[in-house]
């Protein structure tokens, strides 16, 4: 193929991911115009509304990073796991007690992340062969919950912090989230599409088609020759490496790791966001994870305590009349999508429709 058409073909499929990363860039110098604060202002972290609004945009790249990596496991692969915040709070709590407690350098802390992720796996590995469904989610609770329990024991307190969570980490004045924070955040941003950009490579690969596969028949995809265990250990270490570094982004913007993010909840976070954007489109979880913390973080400042049961008004609607996500259910809009709304009014509030409106859509799952 000439260059030409090549680079072509890359362009029209990857044309969105950097447009979107082009306007994500020039957005704190929008911000710091709007403020009426000059490019150079925002430049050198002057512009006080940009540099709030970074921050937050920080919190939505991490999100994504750790959402689209529960989406290769269960979106992907098809493996339910509840203890995927593990991979998180590992590489969090690692990076914390690498550099406060060892004074070791940024560069090896990250390698060290790496390796504690693929060991991360490999624990999870031990149970894969054995259980499935239902029975490994809650084997994978089990890691996760001691591991929770760990981090927070009295033997550890004084490197994990307890439950009080780990604090007072020593972040090279180069990446200061407080002093650099426009470089924090580009840095966040090239991270976040780096790791989409490997995704996307990674899914139409051979060993994501295998994973795919995985997910819709694995006795079939067994049956024709494929090693189904070692397909899930690679998903499993490529989200888990991913999710733990996602983790070391946290640690080096957070003031303090609590211990939150080793829970259930933190998991039942991530499938919330792809629940939102999309399971299995990638893109989703992206768009999952921007929702799931913009619409928290404005619903709270403009409503206060009320703001929970909003953001759950919110979250049930959208999985009532937005099955597939926001993402999933785009996609098929081709497909009558909207009868799936006419079969939620019918089933909740007892509307009568006619079998022809009721009938469900022709494609059952979002094309991939």
């Amino acid at each position: 193929m000439p260059r030409a058409n090549r680079s072509a073909g890359i362009l029209r499929r990857h044309g969105g991911a950097l447009g979107l990363m082009i306007v994500l860039a020039l957005l704190p110098f929008l911000f710091g115009l709007l403020e009426g604060a000059s490019p150079l202002a925002v430049w050198n972290n002057q512009a006080g509304a940009s540099k709030f609004y970074e921050g937050l945009l920080i919190e939505v790249f991490i999100l994504a990073v750790y959402a689209i990596s529960y989406d290769l496991v269960l979106g992907i692969t098809g493996l339910l796991s509840f203890g995927h915040a593990m991979f998180f709070a590992l590489g969090a709590y690692l990076t914390g007690i690498l550099l406060k407690s060892f004074g070791l350098p940024l560069w090896a802390t990250l390698l060290a992340v790496v390796g504690a992720g693929v060991l991360n796996a490999l624990l999870f590995s031990v149970v894969l062969p054995r259980v499935k469904g239902i029975t490994f989610a809650l084997v994978t609770l089990g890691f996760a919950a001691v591991f929770n329990i760990v981090i927070q024991s009295h033997e550890l307190s004084d490197w994990a912090g307890g439950d009080v969570g780990l604090q007072n980490v020593p972040i090279p004045t180069w990446l200061s989230p407080s002093d650099e924070r426009l470089r924090f955040y580009f840095i966040a941003l090239v991270f976040l599409f780096a790791v989409y950009w490997f995704y996307q490579r990674f899914v139409d690969s051979p060993t994501g088609r295998v994973c795919v596969a995985i997910r819709e028949n694995e006795e079939r995809a067994r049956v024709l020759g494929y090693p189904t265990f070692y397909f899930k250990i690679v998903a499993l270490t490529v989200a888990s490496v991913t999710a733990g570094l996602a983790g070391a982004l946290h640690t080096l913007y957070q003031p303090i790791v609590s211990p939150t993010i080793a829970g259930l909840g933190f998991t039942v976070a991530a499938l919330l966001m792809i629940l939102i954007g999309g399971i299995g489109t990638l893109t989703g979880a992206l768009l999952g994870a921007a929702v799931y913390r913009l619409v928290d973080f404005f619903l709270l400042r403009f409503t206060g305590s009320s703001s929970s049961f909003l953001i759950g008004l919110i979250y049930i609607a959208i999985v009532l009349f937005v099955p597939y996500g926001i993402v999933g259910t785009w996609r098929l809009r081709n497909v009558e999508w909207r009868t799936v709304w006419q079969e939620r009014l019918a089933q909740w509030f007892g509307i009568k429709e006619s079998p022809q409106d009721l009938a469900p859509p022709t494609t059952e799952q979002p094309p991939d």
